[in-house]
Formats: structure tokens, sequence, C-alpha cells
């Protein structure tokens, strides 16, 4: 809008410069974004239109018409065969399959690849034919549209009868058959009311904090622009007179020259002033910047095999480029636990039964307490043990039927079979031990299973209505039997239940409820009595999650009939309700889940994922706070917080949980309002207490580091808003903090709470559908590309596939975007103010009268043309140390944390030379002209003089983005090359030609009268050097006694070779031959780059060092004076080394 504004304004009688001058730059710029807008709306259209133009089968007239997408209407009743896609949302009506089953995939919805199952509704089984679909007559009422995937509330009438529909029924756009050969549907919503399409809004806009901090420097710049305007404004007020005659003031003047309304005057020439100077404010900043960010996403961070993970085959993936400098300055990380610091890869382990622990294995967790106690394990080797991908349990007592002769035999078979009945797993392949695969809808679910299968009790098949499970060693050792299980109910796992249960009949009419979930929720339902196994149980549990294993409860209870069918009327009741279905489901639920009968309970491992102890030491190193914020137990938590490296014994610990006496013994009375305000209180006390601890700590100088640990219930009421601010000072002073048994909402509270109470950049990290939240509540969201689906990567900023790719992220491509948008902006702010000053020092010599001292073309191509390349080439490839020395010394992405490269302090000494060059450049030039003749003896006039300055200027601020490079290569020769010389073709093509368009004579010829004197040359050599000797003191001086930390890491390592091509190689093995290829081409420039200005000998390397390892050791005048005293050692040359 401003430079539209002042484009307006050059048009006016009362500008000086043509309207030229802004429109061209201004249409420059608009065109470019132009260019891009429409490049990638041309791409969505292509992709909407391919999309819309997809045929499928519709019924008309009693048979299959091919029509496109977009012709479908709600109520049309369509065909769609194996691996199509749905164009739409359908009602199941009928499958080729038995039973009206189908197989989807939603990997366009939720990214996971394991099959579901849908099911018609037996009473639309026979719509598979044309001529019978074409008898369907029915009436859907069902919920408005919305972006729920995995909820669907409806019924369908049909002949007056009343059926309920679920999402078992529906089949979503953007899924894909599978496993069977066509079904028949009929449309319900289509367009952008399909569930895929309300989901598919753009992630939440974020802007970066150097983003937010530049609009506050633009506006300081649109102060600046306004007081040079007043200045000379009111000069020019004051200055008109008719006492100078010789202007001709006296009659028919114009209104802007007028002596007899003053005040006209300087409203005037403030006008006419803001077209002269508008030049300050950098039209080509925020696109120059776009254009650095996108290329910086795309072919760096997008590319570097650093980040790329083979064994996926998943590269790392910028989502948005709005915040890589971003990424350079965060100070806080939350991170999940599961799929995201370990493998989410379970492996059943261990489990305890009838209270008997089975398991002889150690995992990762327990050896890191070993080592931390100093005992020294030695694991017996099993040599007959049975491993596969999801089983790795070792214990004879258990395997090949063994179970058997336990006293608690019953107990294991009802295990087993809970294992085996109770799950929603597909089965998939042959029905063979071996070569059967399962599709989970979680990790922990296939790996029950698995591990029924290895204990004898095989599932193989699966329809609607009954599991098929191969029984072993049942009845006697060695009999194999096929047990038919008929699936009466299902009642589904989600985050609010914490369980499943499944109520089964068995082949002898027998009725069983198999449920497994939390312990915590399990043991409430729990019958009364049996309470020493409930007791030893628990300790098993508690011995579980301290070896860091996920635990699961299983119970059973049998049912008796009449008490069943009354309870499940109640259950097709709620499943027929349109309103609030799932909250009735949940209560009716709660009617059959108790008085529950403990079986036992199952421990999974998850491995930490590799790397991760490795990094987030260095992630600690580098000043960053990382939080975990997990479901798990307490003492999972903390053992997987030690294994990773993220607390340790030196450290002081502060645990507040709700797990003590006291609070059990309020919650056994039962009285919600008591238990509530007995944990707030408690909260409070502990809150009051470790911050009074931590007080202490603050006073002793080589105090430990503390971390926090709480639980999800205590966290509730530490949350609240009374509470929050003692929670936020003792948090903010701990090193690390572990969040347990945390809901999702309360991981997006903790993140919102560090965001905007302590207002420090933060990071979210997390891989599941329970992570979303907490991602899109901090600036920066990671998703892992895992196994729980891409939910997390679609509402993700940036996408990894490791937790360890964390270190590339933030130290190597995070810092150096930091540091290269910082020289970016300041570098931008610094060319146009000195430009813009030169041009306002003329004005004190022209009577404040609004004379232009530059050509209108002049003014125009300088941000867009003679200084635009070269800015972009630094933003691009400007590197202060290598990517391994990044690493090596993560203390340097303090200086992010810090802003210490683009703080009030810094744009000022800019801005001080800024002001230092412009006065050169145009009292140097003004002064030496005056005495300078060409060569036909004629003194130089304006123009000439004003091409000379223009000269100087753009030599001089290309030279000086030389000089604050800490890495060239050819890109910046070309840049800063390219641009002097574009200007030198410029003027010769310009002044060499006249046209009877032209405005006046000004440039003709003047370049060529310029060059033909001796005085161009000498001007050109000087100005250009007495500009840039006060930056090249200001350098040296900082270099040599307050050096950078970086610049303290390039001395130390300046003179060895950078190690960028050694990488790749070592990463390219694993690669083909394009992959390799592609990532070269990509590091050419940081192939060909060599460190620069290494000059200056830097002390200090003590108070550098010593913030490595955490102590605060400013430099000593005398350690400054001593080290520049001292002699370099002399280099010893190849020859003599031989």
């Amino acid at each position: 809008m401003y430079f539209l504004m002042v484009s307006i304004l050059s048009a006016t009688p009362y500008s000086p410069v043509h309207p030229v001058t802004n429109v061209v730059p201004l249409s420059l710029v608009l065109l470019v974004s132009l260019i891009k807008e429409a490049f990638e709306d041309w791409k969505r259209f292509q992709n909407d239109m391919a999309i819309n133009n997809t045929l499928v089968d519709v019924l008309q007239d009693q048979r299959w018409e091919c029509i496109p997408w977009k012709r479908l209407q709600v109520g049309d009743i369509v065909r769609v065969k194996q691996d199509g896609f749905f164009p739409a949302d359908l009602l199941l009506l009928a499958s080729t399959n038995p039973d009206g089953v189908c197989y989807i995939e939603t990997a366009n919805l939720d990214g996971e690849t394991n099959l579901k199952i849908r099911k018609a509704l037996e009473r639309t089984w026979d719509y598979l034919t044309p001529d019978k679909a074409c008898e369907f007559k029915g009436e859907v009422q069902c919920e408005q549209p919305n972006n729920s995937l995995y909820t669907f509330t409806g019924n369908l009438v049909m002949e007056n009868q009343t059926l309920p529909l679920s999402p078992n029924q529906l089949l979503l756009r953007g899924c894909s058959l599978k496993n069977t050969q066509y079904i028949v549907g009929a449309v319900i919503f289509t367009g952008h009311e399909t569930k895929v399409m309300m989901n598919s809004m753009n992630v939440p806009s974020k802007r970066s904090t150097l983003e937010r901090k530049l609009d506050k420097l633009i506006l300081t710049l649109f102060g600046t622009l306004f007081t040079m305007c007043l200045i000379g404004a009111i000069g020019s007020g004051v200055f008109i007179n008719k006492k100078y005659y010789f202007l001709g003031l006296e009659k028919g003047v114009e209104d802007q020259f007028n002596p007899n309304n003053r005040f006209l005057v300087t409203l005037l020439t403030m006008l006419t002033l803001l077209t002269l100077y508008s030049t300050i404010i950098p039209i080509s900043l925020y696109v120059s910047i776009e254009m650095i960010k996108f290329i910086q996403s795309t072919q760096f961070i997008n590319k570097d095999l650093n980040m790329y993970h083979v064994e996926t085959n998943t590269p790392a993936l910028a989502r948005t480029s709005n915040l890589n400098e971003e990424l350079g300055q965060v100070e806080y990380i939350f991170s999940d636990k599961t799929g995201t610091l370990t493998r989410n890869l379970m492996e059943f382990f261990k489990c305890s039964i009838g209270g008997e622990i089975y398991g002889t294995g150690v995992t990762e967790i327990e050896r890191g307490i070993a080592e931390r106690n100093g005992i020294k394990l030695q694991e017996e080797k099993v040599t007959n043990a049975a491993h596969e991908k999801g089983f790795n349990f070792d214990d004879e007592r258990l395997m090949r039927g063994a179970w058997r002769n336990e006293a608690n035999s019953d107990a294991c078979k009802e295990f087993f079979r809970c294992l085996a009945i109770c799950h929603t797993v597909l089965p998939e392949g042959d029905e063979s031990p071996e070569k059967i695969k399962y599709q989970a809808a979680s990790p922990d679910e296939a790996a029950l299973v698995i591990a029924a299968k290895n204990f004898g009790f095989f599932f193989y098949r699966r329809t609607p209505t009954m599991v098929y499970v191969r029984e072993s060693h049942v009845e006697r050792m060695g009999k194999i039997q096929d047990v038919p299980y008929e699936i009466l109910n299902v009642l589904e796992f989600n985050s609010t239940r914490k369980r499943q249960s499944v109520v089964c009949r068995y082949p002898d009419g027998r009725l069983v409820l198999y449920c497994k979930g939390a312990d915590t929720v399990i043991y409430e339902r729990l019958a009364v009595g049996n309470d020493n196994l409930k007791k030893v149980t628990r300790e098993h549990l508690e011995q579980f999650g301290a070896s860091g294993l996920r635990t699961l409860c299983l119970a059973y209870r049998d049912l008796a009939p009449d008490m069943y069918e009354s309870w499940n009327e109640k259950f097709i009741q709620a499943k027929s309700s349109l309103r609030d279905r799932e909250k009735k489901l949940d209560e009716v639920a709660e009617l059959i889940e108790n008085n529950l009968v403990l079986i036992g309970a199952t421990a999974i491992e998850d491995k930490l994922q590799e790397g991760v102890p490795n990094c987030i030491e260095t992630l600690s190193r580098a000043g960053i706070k990382i939080w975990v914020l997990t479901g798990d137990k307490i003492e999972t938590a903390i053992n997987i917080a030690y294994a990773c490296n993220l607390m340790n014994n030196e450290m002081k610990q502060f645990i507040i949980s709700s797990e003590t006496d006291a609070i059990r013994e309020v919650e056994e009375r039962g009285d919600q309002v008591e238990i509530a305000r007995f944990i707030k209180e408690e909260v409070k006390k502990e809150l009051k207490k470790c911050i009074d601890e931590v007080q202490q700590y603050f006073h002793n100088v080589s105090g430990p580091k503390l971390a926090l640990v709480i639980d999800g219930k205590c966290l509730m009421y530490a949350l609240d808003p009374s509470l929050r601010v003692m929670l936020l000072t003792l948090s903010l002073n701990c090193a690390s903090v572990v969040c347990c048994r945390v809901s999702p909402l309360q991981k997006a509270q903790v993140t919102s709470l560090v965001k905007k109470g302590a207002r420090k950049i933060t990071l979210s990290i997390g891989d599941g559908a329970n992570d979303v939240s907490m991602i899109q509540a901090a600036h920066i969201g990671v998703g892992i590309s895992g196994l729980e689906g891409m939910q997390a990567v679609m509402a993700s900023d940036f996408a990894i596939a490791q937790f360890r790719f964390l270190k590339d992220l933030l130290l190597v491509h995070g810092r150096w975007s930091y540091l290269r948008i910082c020289k970016v902006v300041t570098y931008f702010f610094y060319k146009n103010l000195t430009f813009t000053l030169t041009q306002f020092w003329f004005t004190f010599n022209t009577g404040f009268s609004g004379q232009r001292f530059y050509d209108d073309w002049f003014q125009s191509l300088y941000n867009v043309i003679f200084t635009s390349f070269p800015v972009i080439i630094l933003g691009l490839f400007d590197k202060d140390v290598s990517a391994s020395l990044s690493k090596r010394y993560p203390e340097l992405y303090k200086e992010g944390i810090r802003n210490v490269f683009f703080k009030w302090r810094v744009v000022a000494i800019w801005a001080f030379f800024a002001v230092y060059q412009s006065l050169v450049f145009y009292h140097f030039v003004t002064t030496s002209s005056s005495a300078a003749q060409s060569s036909s003896g004629k003194t130089f006039g304006l123009w000439d003089v004003s091409t000379m300055a223009f000269t100087c200027v753009v030599v001089t601020v290309n030279l000086r983005l030389l000089m604050m490079c800490n890495s060239i290569t050819r890109w910046h020769y070309i840049g800063v090359g390219g641009s002097i010389v574009a200007w030198f073709l410029f003027i010769f093509l310009y002044s060499g030609l006249m046209t009877k368009h032209d405005r006046q004579e000004n440039i003709y010829w003047v370049i060529y009268i310029l060059m033909s004197t001796a005085y161009f040359y000498v001007t050109l050599l000087l100005v250009p050097v007495a500009a840039l000797l006060g930056d090249f003191i200001y350098q040296g001086v900082q270099r040599w006694f307050f050096p950078y930390d970086y610049q303290i890491v390039q001395e130390i390592h300046s003179h060895e070779p950078d190690d960028s091509r050694t990488e790749l190689l070592e990463i390219g093995n694993q690669l083909t031959p394009e992959e390799a290829r592609s990532y070269a081409i990509s590091q050419l420039p940081r192939e060909l780059s060599k460190h620069t200005g290494f000059a200056f000998d830097s002390p200090g390397y003590e108070s550098f060092f010593a913030s490595q390892l955490g102590i605060k050791a400013p430099q000593k005048a005398w350690d400054v004076a001593r080290r520049a005293c001292a002699r370099s050692k002399p280099k010893v040359s190849k020859k003599e080394k031989r």
C-alpha cells in the first residue's frame, strides 16, 4: 500500500521524479509475486481438474455408466472397483466379499497403511447387481457435514424400519478399496462437504520472531523517513523568501514556492520529499527473503542426506519456509516419547499371569540403571528362544505348551485367549503361522496378537461376526484344534476410555467379556476380593514400569445370558441414537465393564531410537531445554529420561506426584469435591517447597542442575490460573522437565504456558494424532513420519524421520538460516539508508526545494538490479563454520537463542556506518568535483557529479557485502561482480542514447566524459576505500578484542579443509547414484567455499571453552593484551614435515 501510494504521488506535479522511478520497482516486485502465485494456482488447477474428471461407475437406467467425479450428486448409487478411490463419502450397501465386508486403506487420510474393515448392514447385502441396486429405496438421516474422520452418527430408514449407521458403514473420500473385487455404495456427502475436504484447511499461519522484529525495523525506517521529510519541509518553509530575487518568487509562482503561504509550501514540500526519499523503504526486501527461505527449504533442508532415513526412504521435509530462521533460536523443545524418542516398534517382552512374572530378558533401561549403580549385568543367552518381529520373549515355562505344567495354567489359558480375541487386528495372507501378516491399528496390538500366536493361540481368520483361533496344547500336549469365537460386541478403545473390550460367545455357549487397558482404569473396575493378586500384580506393573516397559492389564468377566440380553438392548439403543451417540455408548459400556476378574499384565518394550541420547546431550549443550510429555507411568518416564541423557544422578530431582498415601486416602473416600480441593492444596505446597529449594541452589554458584517430574493429575491443578505462575517459575529454572500421564490437551497447555508466559521460542515434536495440538501450539511444529500415521506430519511445519535429525535441523540449518537472514535484513537496511542519505545531504544545498540528485532510472534500478542478486547469494551460501563444526561446538547455537545478530545495537552500528559512508560519498565527490574538469576544460555539472557518486555507491555497497561474508563461493564473485558490471553496461547504453521522449538531456554522454578523465579513476579508487575504512577498522577491533564464539572456532580451524565432501561420501554409499548426484549438485557451493577474514588472531579462547563447560568466565583485559602481544607459532611447511 505504501509503495502504491508513493507511485500515485510520483504522478502529481509536486513530484521531483518521474512516475517510472517508483512504478518500475513496484511492477517488478509484483510481477515476481504474480508469477509465483500464478504458477502455484496453475498447479492446483491442474490437480483439481485431474481429480474432478476421474471417472466412476454410477447406476443409470439399470446399468453402470461412467461419469466424472464432479457430476456426482447426493443419493447416487456408485460402484467402486478394487484399488479404486472413493469419489465421495459413501454409505456401504454391498460388497463382493461374504457378509458385506470390504477392506479399505486410509493412508491419504491419516497415513496409516494397515487395512481397515468396513461392513454393510445385513439388510442391504443383496444390492450388488444393477437390477437389485435399482430396487434400493431408503432415507438416510445423519449428522451435518463435519471434519471428524472417526465418527459418524446416522440412521437408515427402509420400509418403516430404522437401522443405526456407524463409521463401520461409511467409506470416506480419499480412501482406497483393497482385497475386494468391488463395492456398491450410496453417496452421502460430496465435494467440499466430504470429511477429507473439511479437514483440508491450512495449518495455522505462523510468523517467525525475527520477521515480527523486522516489522518494527520497517516502522523505524518509516519514522526516519518522516523525520527526514519533516526536516526538509520545515527547511523549505524557512528558506522560501522574496529576498532571493534571482529565484523569481514574486508573481505567478507555483504554490510550492510561494513565500506568501509558507504553511502550504511546507505541506507540499513534505509530499515532494516523500517521493524523493521513498527508496529508504526496501521494496524488494520481503520478496528477497521469501525467495531465500524457499530455496533454503527446498534445496538445503529437503535434500540434506544427513537427515535422510535410508530404512524408510524418508527425507526431511520443510512444509513451510516461513520459520527457517526460527529453527536457529529455539530454547525449549517439547517432545512426545513413544515413536518420537523411541522406535514405536513394540516387542512382547515380559508378562505377569496370576501373580507370577514371566520373561527373563533385560531391557536397555535396566542396563542403564545397573550401570548408574555400578552393577555389571550378565544376560543369559537362550539358544532355543523364539524371536520374531514383535516378540522378544524368553521363558521356557510358557513356550511350546510348557504353560500347562504351571500351577496357574487356567489363568495362563485365559490370558492367551484374551490376547487372541480382544483386538481389532485383521489377518492377511496365508493362514499359516509363518506367512500370515497382521494389520493392526497400533504396534502394541499387533505385538499382543503375535505373542498369542507364539504361545499356541494362533489367530488366523476374521469375519464381521467371528474370530477363528488355532489353539495348541489346551486339552492335552500336542493337540491342535480350530476354535471359532462369535464376536457379539466390540467396545472400542479411545483416549478417554483407555481400554478395549470384546463380548464373545464360546462354541459351548459360554459368554465372556475380555477387557484390556491401562492399569488405572482396569483396577477401578475389578470385582471385590482377590486382594493379594491385585497387590502382587501392581508391584509387577511398577517393576515393569521401572524397566521402561509399556504395560496393559488384562481382565475378564463371565456373563449370564439374561443379563447380557438386557444390556445388549441398551447397547443397540445407544448405537441408534443420533445425538451424543459416543457419550451414550460409553455410559452403556460402564454398565458391563465392572466386576472384572484380573488375569495379569503385559509388558512391551519400545526401544530408544538410534542416536537419541547423543542428540539430547548435544542439544542440552546448545542451551536448549528439553521437556518430555508422555502418557506413560512416572517410573517409566523417569527411566526413559535417564536412558536418553535427559536426566542423570548429578541432577536434583523435584517429583510432584498424585501417587502419595495422603492423596490415595482422600480418593478412597470418593468425594470428588474434597479430592479436587485436597490435590490442589498438595500441589500448591509442593510447588512452593520446590521453588524455595531452587532459590537456595541459586545462591550456590556450583549448584546442581535441576529436573522436574510431574504427573498428569497434579499438572491439571498446577495449570490452574492461580498456580500456573508458580509452575512456570519452577519449570524455567529446571534443565529438564518430564510430564507423565498427560492428555493431548495438557500437552498443548504446557507448550502454550512456556510460549506465552515465558515468551521463549518453542518447538514441539511428535509422531501421533495425540501430538497435533502440541505441535500447532508451539512456535515450530516438527512431525516424525513414523508408525502412528501422518497426522502429526500433516499438522507440522517440518517433518523428519528420526529424533536425532533434530541436531542437523537446528544446529546446522536453523543456525545457518538465522545467521543468513539477519545479515540479509541488516544489509538491506544499510544499503537503502546509505543511498537515501546521499540524496538527503544534497537537499541542504538546494534550498530544500526537492531537487533530485540522481537520475530517475538510477533510483528505480538501484534496489531491483544493481544490489539485488548479491544479497540473495549471501542469504543462500554464507557459512560461518561447517556443518560438522556446528555439531562439534553446539555452544555456538546459544548466539541464536540470545538473538545476538539482530539486536537494536547491531542495527544502530549499521546505521552509523550508513551515515558515515553517505557523508563520504556526497562530500568527497562534490568537493573534489568542484576542482575537476572534463577533457574539454569544462567543470562538471550536477549529472556528472551524481553519476560519479552513484558509481561509488554501487561499487562500495557491493564490496561491503563481501566484507560481511564468512565464506566466499563462486556465486559471491558472480553476484558482486555481475552487479557492478550490470551498472556499467546500463550506464554505457543509457548515456549513449538520446530520444525525443527524454525528460531532459541529463545523462547523455556523461559516463564517457567522466571516464575520459583521471578524476573518475582516482575517485573510484579512493572513495570506496575511505568509505569502507571505518568498517574495516571496526571489524578488526571487534574480531580481535570482542570475538563472537563462531569467530573463535574459525580461528582454531582456519587451516583445516572443508569436510563436507567426506560427509557426502560416507552417506552417499547407501544411496542410489541419482540421489548421490542430486545431493552433490546441491552441495557444490559449500564444497568450493573457503573461509576468509582470519587475519586477526582472536584472544578469548578461555572464555569460550569455559562456556562449553557451563562456567561463566568473562575475558580479562590482561588476557586480551597478552594474546595481542603473543607471537604466533611459525607454520611448518609440508617439506619440513617430511
